[in-house]
């Protein structure tokens, strides 16, 4: 859908972006992880046209533009408007025709959960409200590509996993979407795809699937600390480690999961509780930005 290649946009002295090469593929959802002033925010903004590359290209993949929805992550909105006046004004800037802007409006309002609110002031708006209406913004005129800027901030739990549900039903739809959040739950709960800015570069990307499933290990819990027998314990393979009264088998160690489980027991340790666990998102972002 969207290629860029080569990227670097710089701001005075500050290089926000570094030779950035990326794919966006039709129908993934994207997304974006990255500390403050990793460069999320100005990528969107060159996707969306609203700045433009020192260096590099962003193009299309085939040649043809999509259609785009960009919700920023700062929302300025006219408060005095209602919801349902600031979304028909919306609607006539996406070129909807006159005939059909009611009709975009009200679709847009089904699909951010807001039908019943929709005389309602921004001004008498919640945060989670205004993040909807900021969402029903981005997808009025039907976009093939949603460019989501912190969709999640200042929402409550109840509030995310709303948005998440929002999220997951436009990607359902058939919509391109590119998310950029702190929120790691999120990013996990509905992203097809991950990518890891840091200083402007990316650091990391991959499946989500794939990100998630690489580095299996087995943990293994001991009711005391094991500094006794830790030697004993990691002279069994390279690949074990023990730290206070945890064990950690990876690869080829963790087929002697029995035999180590067998030397605690024969020490006079009990087994408090033995799991098969994978990389956390945490574990993949905290490696990237180190």
């Amino acid at each position: 859908m969207i290629e860029i290649r080569n990227v670097s946009k710089q701001y005075f002295s500050l290089r926000a972006l570094d030779n950035v090469t990326l794919n966006i593929q039709k129908g993934e959802v994207i997304g974006l992880l990255g500390p403050n002033g990793a460069g999320k925010t100005t990528l969107f903004k060159l996707i969306a046209g609203l700045l433009h590359p020192d260096s590099g290209q962003v193009r299309p993949a085939n040649g043809r533009w999509p259609s785009i929805g960009y919700k920023p992550d700062r929302l300025l909105f006219p408060n005095r408007l209602r919801i349902s006046d600031y979304l028909a004004m919306m609607a006539s800037l996406s070129g909807a025709r006159a005939e059909d802007q009611e009709k975009a409006v009200f679709n847009a309002l089904v699909q951010v959960d807001l039908v019943s609110h929709a005389d309602k002031h921004i001004a008498d708006c919640s945060k989670g409200m205004r993040q909807r209406v900021g969402l029903a913004q981005a997808i009025m005129g039907n976009p093939a590509l949603l460019l989501l800027d912190e969709p999640s901030n200042g929402l409550d739990p109840n509030g995310q996993a709303e948005m998440q549900g929002l999220i997951k039903k436009l990607h359902a739809a058939g919509k391109t979407i590119l998310i950029s959040s702190h929120q790691l739950d999120e990013i996990t709960a509905v992203c097809t795809q991950l990518i890891i800015l840091n200083n402007g570069k990316v650091h990391y990307q991959n499946s989500m699937v794939e990100a998630l499933t690489i580095s299996p290990h087995t943990l293994i819990q001991a009711d005391r600390d094991l500094s006794e027998i830790a030697e004993t314990i990691q002279a069994q393979h390279p690949e074990i480690q023990v730290q206070g009264s945890k064990i950690q088998l990876r690869g080829e160690a963790m087929q002697l999961r029995r035999e180590i489980l067998a030397l605690l027991l024969q020490s006079q340790y009990d087994v408090l509780h033995v799991e098969q666990k994978h990389v956390t998102l945490a574990e993949i972002y905290a490696k990237a930005v180190r």
